[in-house]
């Protein structure tokens, strides 16, 4: 590239404001018939600018269009005609378009950017090359007011392109089919207008955006939350967080009562309603008002917490109806099983703050724009998955072992009472019901964690589009909590209670032991009964 002749830099085509994109050639979002996306996808075409004032990069701010617009290049033979160098050039984009307003209720935004660039002989792409980007960030509440900047950043990205013609004469003027880049997120939408100030400056000296071929055009993609999606999942939080919270109060409280003290399996149950809770309270609300541009990366701590304790909760509560009497109730013999889930919380932690972390201070920031980092994403999507996966297996063959340890214990139920005999068979198909239950919404986790995974990075890492809709999300996040309530309930202590006279045999209960005749499963003076029959004899 030559750094005073503009032709051969970024020579490119006419502007179209407010041009689309053809989102049949680059799907943005697979639409469901059924439910409206959680998202909306914006297209936006830059405007290309001239700026002629000296220390150019500090200063003024240049707008696409309205009453101080810039002066704008019709096509870049103009800018060559007229001898504007490369480094004058400034690519703008207002958001949102015309006529229109950002909105809090969007409460993100996240760009992708797409650059057309045409084949010529005399300045071809290079292989591996590499874009510097120089970029500002500036918003303002009213259409006169002045911009104030809220980041500016020089960074690097590679450029991913294929070329599917013979590069000869014959092809020069064709574009390479580029993949789009991660450009920018921000985790709070609290002002009305934005701008985007793109420079791509030239040093041949230091090899700056040398061998980057004709750059036409700068497109840009927006995708913020839909409105009316955070007024479902907000109204949703709203209701859903006193229900678990007067639960999960109501079941401590039942606990409480008892003459004996909580037990592992009853403590765990606990735990799950406090990390529940959590991810529960409708602290959005406050990203109404105030611009925490944080609330991204604590909504992904309080979910990762919420993963880290319902993985482990599962766990637990298998090996807790097939553990023998000596080795159940102590939280050290899950070490095995539960330390890796922890390892594995931490390491997806630490993840986040390496992009999302660093996106507080740089919106620009994104660690797939090196090749490490794109390894490392790709690997961690990949591992977790594989790991969920087989943590999915494992937790099928516990609950296979727990169902046929009751089958055979429930061979002394015929020489019961008819009465003991209808209650516990009533106690087992409850208990082997929440069984399967606790399966299927481990599927579901499994399957929404993976597919929440590749739809956020599919933007970045390749051409898979998978959507997830507003069903999707809103069902998974109502299972999470009515499966958390169904356990309260049913492991909460009940003090409904008939005697019974006749020994159970087998079972080990004693004559005249009370017995519940309530819809939940656990006794008034011990744990549960389908976890007293469930159990292993000691030394068996």
């Amino acid at each position: 590239m030559r750094k005073h002749r503009t032709e051969g830099q970024l020579s490119g085509a006419g502007y179209s404001e407010g041009a689309e994109m053809d989102i049949a050639t680059h799907p943005v979002l697979l639409r469901s018939p059924v439910a409206p996306s959680p998202t909306t996808a914006v297209p936006y075409m830059s405007v290309k600018c001239i700026d002629v004032r000296k220390n150019h990069h500090k200063t003024k701010w240049l707008m696409p269009w309205g009453p101080n617009h810039c002066e704008k290049l019709k096509d870049f033979d103009e800018a060559v005609s007229r001898q504007i160098e490369a480094n004058d050039i400034v690519f703008a984009v207002h958001i949102p378009l015309p006529s229109k307003e950002m909105s809090p209720w969007f409460q993100f935004m996240l760009f992708i950017i797409q650059l057309d660039i045409a084949f010529k002989m005399d300045n071809d792409l290079k292989e591996n090359a590499e874009i510097t980007l120089d970029v500002s960030l500036a918003y303002r509440d009213d259409m006169f007011d002045d911009w104030e900047e809220i980041a500016h950043a020089v960074e690097i990205r590679k450029l991913k392109c294929t070329f599917g013609s013979p590069k000869t004469l014959d092809s020069e003027g064709r574009h390479y089919d580029c993949d789009f880049l991660p450009f920018m997120e921000i985790g709070s939408v609290a002002h009305k207008y934005y701008l985007i100030n793109i420079r791509l400056p030239v040093n041949e000296r230091k090899g700056i955006n040398v061998g980057i071929g004709e750059i036409k055009d700068i497109r840009l993609v927006g995708i913020h939350q839909n409105g009316g999606f955070t007024k479902v999942w907000f109204a949703m939080k709203t209701f859903l967080t006193p229900s678990i919270l007067i639960i999960m109060v109501w079941y401590w409280r039942r606990i409480t009562l008892m003459t004996r003290a909580p037990v592992l399996l009853e403590k765990v149950i606990f735990a799950l309603g406090i990390s529940m809770t959590f991810i529960n309270i409708p602290v959005e609300w406050f990203s109404i008002g105030f611009d925490w541009t944080w609330m991204l990366l604590f909504g992904d701590i309080r979910q990762g917490i919420f993963y880290a304790m319902l993985l482990s909760f599962w766990i637990i509560f298998c090996g807790e109806h097939m553990m023998d009497q000596n080795e159940r109730n102590r939280l050290s013999g899950y070490w095995k099983q539960v330390g890796p889930i922890a390892v594995g919380s931490f390491c997806l932690f630490i993840f986040d703050m390496c992009e999302r972390g660093v996106q507080l201070k740089n919106p620009f920031y994104s660690i797939w724009t090196t090749e490490v980092g794109t390894e490392l994403a790709m690997a961690f999507i990949i591992v977790a998955g594989i790991c969920l996966c087989l943590y999915f297996l494992f937790l099928c063959f516990m609950v296979f072992q727990v169902f046929r340890n009751i089958s055979g214990k429930q061979s002394s139920l015929p020489a019961m009472s008819k009465a003991r005999r209808l209650h516990y068979e009533g106690l087992i198909f409850r208990f082997k019901f929440l069984m399967l239950i606790t399966l299927a919404c481990a599927a579901m986790t499994v399957i929404f964690f993976i597919v929440s995974q590749v739809t956020e990075g599919h933007w970045k890492w390749g051409d898979i589009t998978i959507e997830v809709n507003s069903a999707f999300f809103t069902g998974i996040y109502g299972m999470w909590n009515l499966y958390v309530f169904a356990l309260m309930f049913l492991y909460a202590p009940s003090h409904k209670n008939y005697g019974e006279d006749q020994s159970n045999g087998d079972l080990g209960v004693n004559s005249g032991e009370e017995l519940q005749l309530t819809t939940t499963i656990t006794h008034v003076d011990g744990p549960t009964e389908v976890y007293k029959l469930a159990r292993k004899e000691a030394q068996e």
